[in-house]
């Protein structure tokens, strides 16, 4: 077999958060940060895997089985090694042809984005294997860790996307959105990574009715798509913190940590970790630094 190789965008979720999952219209853009996936062939009759960081360092690396096309660990009592056959497993039941009659086989995974940002290495995974075994991206997201989907889809699109779920169909629309004040717009990272899964987990535990939350985010995701000016931009970042913060009966990440920002910052994804956006007229790079928050990106360095 000739060597194959895939590759899928990371992501970030600008509106919708939580709320996506029970229908809510988001606004998601793709980053230049992604992962890579490639194949070839091994020597030995097994499927050997090697995971690489940002720094190609060697984080992962694991030793599968193929019996009868049927994927089988000879090493568990490792989450990751675990996750990993059941992303394989669950490619297989999509595709039953799936690493039938193969041989050996090497793959390598890399990023381009540290492990702990957050950008997506879950759903990029997700995605390249779904490439691979030539199946659903989003069936294998739904067989293994869960979610809206909305990650794949940007995993997909090289361009800003709202994604809906609507009676159990998606509806992802590649959108234009480029702001014209996007040099005042930062991300800034929050030095740990957010379990996305013990976020959601949370949100259903907690959650009330939410038909007017839902309306409402809606309405400002329609508002960002169509905003032209920074100051309108805030305000629809400072109106959509309010009713998620309602939601999750959790006080916004402004409040908690950064009372004294002259500006604008909104949690993206799980609240409480990962990035968040930041929207202000100066650079807000040496008020981060000396909070202790040393990644900051400008918009037009992050978004694809």
């Amino acid at each position: 077999m000739k060597s194959q190789k895939f590759y899928s965008n990371g992501k970030l979720l600008l509106t919708g958060e939580y709320l996506v999952l029970d229908g809510a219209l988001a606004l998601a853009v793709p980053t230049k940060f992604g992962q890579s996936l490639t194949v070839e062939p091994f020597e030995k009759s097994i499927l050997k895997w090697e995971s690489f960081d940002a720094n190609k360092k060697l984080w992962f690396e694991a030793e599968v089985i193929i019996k009868n096309g049927i994927p089988c660990a000879n090493t568990f009592n490792h989450p990751v090694r675990e996750r990993l056959l059941q992303i394989l497993k669950a490619a297989k039941d999509q595709n039953p042809t799936f690493l039938i009659d193969k041989g050996g086989l090497k793959v390598k995974t890399l990023l381009d984005f540290p492990r702990n940002w957050g950008l997506g290495t879950s759903s990029t995974l997700i995605n390249n294997t779904a490439q691979w075994a030539t199946i659903d991206p989003y069936k294998l997201l739904e067989d293994t860790f869960g979610g809206s989907g909305y990650d794949i889809a940007c995993a997909m699109h090289n361009v800003p996307i709202t994604y809906q779920l609507e009676q159990g169909q998606r509806a992802v629309i590649e959108r234009n959105f480029n702001p014209g004040f996007k040099k005042h717009l930062y991300f800034v990272f929050l030095n740990k990574k957010q379990n996305s899964r013990d976020g959601i987990a949370a949100y259903q535990k907690n959650k009330e009715n939410t038909n007017q939350s839902l309306s409402e985010i809606n309405a400002i995701t329609n508002d960002m798509l169509s905003c032209t000016n920074l100051e309108t931009f805030q305000f629809l970042m400072q109106s959509h913190e309010t009713i998620i913060s309602k939601v999750l009966k959790q006080t916004p990440i402004k409040e908690r940590v950064f009372r004294d920002f002259n500006g604008s910052i909104k949690s993206l994804g799980a609240w409480g970790g990962d990035f968040v956006l930041a929207a202000s007229e100066d650079n807000p790079e040496d008020y981060f630094n000396e909070k202790g928050f040393d990644t900051v990106i400008p918009y037009g360095d992050m978004v694809l």
